[in-house]
């Protein structure tokens, strides 16, 4: 009778696992098989048929599909909001993520996708993608080449793909009157990449990667792009045991070099941009973060021809602040653009939350000012929705609570420079090198046996408070 009951048990687990299988697995299907899959042509109407227009309405408005804070138009500190911000929307986060994680299938199954991978599924999601834009009111995006288009089954039939959707992406944006504010290649999902792209110990796989970036490239610059960018996910090592870093670094300054030469022959004008990241999915990332790729950049001769994308999410991880790679990458002459997201505290992975967060805004705000602002970049939302936000309406109320997140930042950032007392403390703190001695050491001209003579003539030097808690006093006062 147990052995009768056991087997029962085991039967219906078997079952449960089975049921569980099939309603978890993502209806997907590869390009070459549409017949099989069904046509996914044929989307009538619009996508978005119960969204308008998304207006800006002020601080008292309550209706959550409107800007409170951002005003694209009205002109704050010598420029129109929406020229300090450049928006753009990810089309891989937003219309490419399904809600999946390690633990759990897809939730967000939107009403215009019918489950294939073919090339009109890609088209039905770019003329999506483009409505999506428009309605909200931003000016650019950004795309992943294998995002936008299917993978073939060789290089040719790939690049062929990549070029139909975007022939249809030109007539679109055109329309639309809307720009590409970056395009990548990516060069991380695909098996053959599991060592890496540029620092694959595989020469063919280095081969592929640099074939990819060059029509990645040609795309970006045809569609009218203003940066390109790097984000090297798997270039990096999961154990130094197996791992010739030298030539690896080696290898990836070359193919930085190539990438710089195509470029030019191309006639493609845009910022060649690196996103910094300090792991996951590698161990070690090898542009870690704005300090190590710099010194990257300075060692093989780079820094005129790139400069960095700085995400938020990835300088968290790597234990720092947003702001803290703003400002390295500033003071290095290297900020170039901002993936605007956020990470969670909690959370030791990289979220790509949307940034919510007023304090962490208006820090950021406060870099993006000192540089002069971030043209030709802007502000990517590499940011995608809660698993459990599953409306269509929810792509809307986080780009808008980003987009109102970082327009009050600006307000806050430039009410703290005109108010000037955060400047002046921090002149006041740095006043006694606003002398004739302390020009010498900024000069390089006071060395060793003179500043010990003038040390025995003042004798111990008296050191004032930093006024840290006045300074936070300030920066609150704004928020």
């Amino acid at each position: 009778m147990k052995m009768k009951l056991g087997r029962t048990l085991l039967l219906f687990l078997c079952f449960k696992v089975f049921c569980y299988a099939v309603v978890a697995t993502p209806q997907t299907c590869p390009a070459s098989n549409v017949d099989q899959c069904g046509d996914s042509d044929g989307w009538e109407g619009e996508f978005f048929p119960e969204i308008a227009k998304i207006k800006y309405e002020g601080p008292s408005s309550k209706n959550p599909l409107s800007f409170k804070w951002y005003n694209p138009e009205e002109e704050i500190h010598g420029k129109k909001m929406k020229d300090w911000f450049r928006f753009s929307v990810a089309f891989w986060h937003t219309f490419r993520g399904t809600g999946a994680d390690p633990f759990g299938a897809p939730t967000k199954y939107w009403p215009w996708e019918d489950g294939t991978n073919s090339l009109n599924m890609a088209k039905r999601r770019m003329r999506a993608n483009f409505e999506f834009i428009s309605k909200l009111g931003v000016d650019f995006w950004c795309f992943h080449d294998r995002d936008i288009a299917p993978d073939g089954k060789t290089l040719d039939e790939s690049n062929a793909n990549l070029d139909e959707v975007v022939a249809l992406a030109q007539e679109l944006q055109t329309k639309a009157k809307k720009r590409v504010l970056w395009g990548t290649a990516q060069l991380f999902m695909h098996p053959r990449y599991m060592h890496g792209a540029a620092t694959s110990s595989e020469l063919g796989v280095y081969a592929y990667a640099a074939a990819q970036v060059k029509k990645a490239m040609e795309v970006t610059h045809y569609l009218g792009g203003e940066n390109y960018v790097f984000w090297g996910g798997r270039e990096g090592y999961q154990s130094l045991l197996n791992t010739d870093m030298e030539r690896e670094l080696n290898h990836m300054a070359r193919f930085f070099e190539a990438a710089v030469a195509h470029k030019k022959k191309i006639g493609f004008n845009g910022t060649l941009l690196i996103e910094p990241k300090p792991q996951e999915p590698t161990k070690h990332q090898y542009d870690w973060d704005a300090a190590t790729s710099a010194n990257f950049l300075r060692k093989y001769g780079l820094e005129g021809e790139f400069k960095l994308n700085i995400e938020c999410n990835h300088a968290t991880l790597s234990g720092h602040s947003c702001h803290h790679e703003l400002e390295t990458a500033r003071i290095n002459g290297l900020l170039g653009n901002i993936d605007a997201n956020t990470g969670d505290p909690q959370v030791g992975w990289d979220t790509d939350q949307f940034l919510v967060d007023i304090q962490e805004a208006t820090l950021i705000m406060l870099s993006v000012i000192r540089n002069g602002g971030l043209s030709p970049g802007g502000f990517n939302f590499d940011a995608k929705l809660r698993r459990e936000s599953t409306d269509v309406e929810d792509l809307f109320i986080a780009h808008i609570v980003g987009m109102d997140t970082l327009a009050r930042g600006l307000r806050n950032a430039v009410k703290l420079i005109e108010d000037g007392s955060l400047s002046e403390l921090v002149r006041k703190r740095y006043q006694s090198f606003d002398t004739e001695i302390g020009a010498q050491i900024e000069a390089g001209k006071a060395d060793f046996e003179y500043l010990e003579k003038k040390v025995k003539e003042w004798g111990e030097p008296k050191v004032a408070s930093a006024k840290q808690e006045l300074a936070e006093m300030i920066f609150q006062s704004a928020l």
